[in-house]
């Protein structure tokens, strides 16, 4: 909110956000707030999305199970876990008591060891139990702090959902989401932005209060660096500074 002169319009963009189920967009919060410009709303989302994530938020702990999914379509010669035109998105979900408490996602370029366990580092508490499937680019985890169960689902004949039921059913979610907020485009320059929304959203899917989650957002605004519209377009990679409109190509900008 720095040196903005337009308080009141930030608080309405916020409950804006906050009060949509599924996620709000650009438009909505230019229609809301009725705003002439339309890369003005583009940049305050983008900014409220950015405030959705706490660098210092608690870390997961207990049993956490840990996967990647994929976003997007593949060319169908494209097999396994490699990609050309998918974005790929590594899900850590802690579970208690068989029911899912909290999650973390990140948007990785590809599956070795480095990417995977790089969010299992970065978002939960040592000595915590981590379950994966047998692919090799989780096999040395435990050497990193962490208790590490393996579940090989190549060769089983469970479905993969029945020993990760936490990570399929927030992938299953994302992917549903993606669409219904984005048009299913899949831009991997701000997806990171787009996931935090989603994990805002989803740790706080039982609250019943709207106004519970706006303050949330609010106070944690309030503590996020500010980013002008040049910068922001910079950073999602979706044009050139200095353009008097919204990038081409954002989904938002078409709902």
């Amino acid at each position: 909110f720095e040196g903005t002169r337009k308080l009141r319009h930030w608080f309405l963009a916020t409950w804006e956000v906050t009060s949509q189920k599924y996620g709000a967009s650009a438009l909505g919060i230019q229609r809301t707030l009725g705003l002439g410009i339309y890369e003005t709303a583009w940049a305050w989302l983008h900014t409220l999305r950015r405030a959705m994530a706490r660098p210092d938020r608690d870390q997961l702990f207990g049993d956490v199970e840990a996967n990647e999914t994929y976003l997007g379509e593949e060319a169908p010669d494209i097999k396994g876990r490699r990609v050309i035109n998918r974005a790929i998105v590594v899900i850590a979900v802690a579970m208690t008591e068989a029911k899912i408490a909290r999650i973390r996602l990140r948007h990785v370029p590809n599956v070795n060891a480095t990417s995977l366990q790089g969010l299992v580092v970065d978002t939960v508490t040592p000595g915590s139990l981590i379950h994966t499937d047998g692919w090799q680019g989780y096999a040395t985890i435990a050497a990193k702090g962490f208790r590490h169960r393996v579940t090989v689902t190549r060769t089983s004949d469970q479905p993969a959902h029945t020993p990760f039921p936490g990570v399929h059913r927030v992938a299953s979610l994302l992917k549903r989401w993606r669409p219904g907020t984005h048009h299913g485009a899949i831009s991997k320059e701000p997806l990171p932005d787009s996931l935090d929304e989603f994990t805002f959203r989803f740790n706080r899917r039982t609250s019943q209060a709207r106004g519970l989650l706006f303050y949330r957002l609010l106070s944690q605004a309030v503590r996020t660096a500010h980013s002008d519209i040049d910068a922001l377009i910079l950073d999602t990679g979706r044009g050139r500074p200095g353009r008097r409109r919204a990038p081409r190509g954002d989904a938002d900008h078409n709902r």
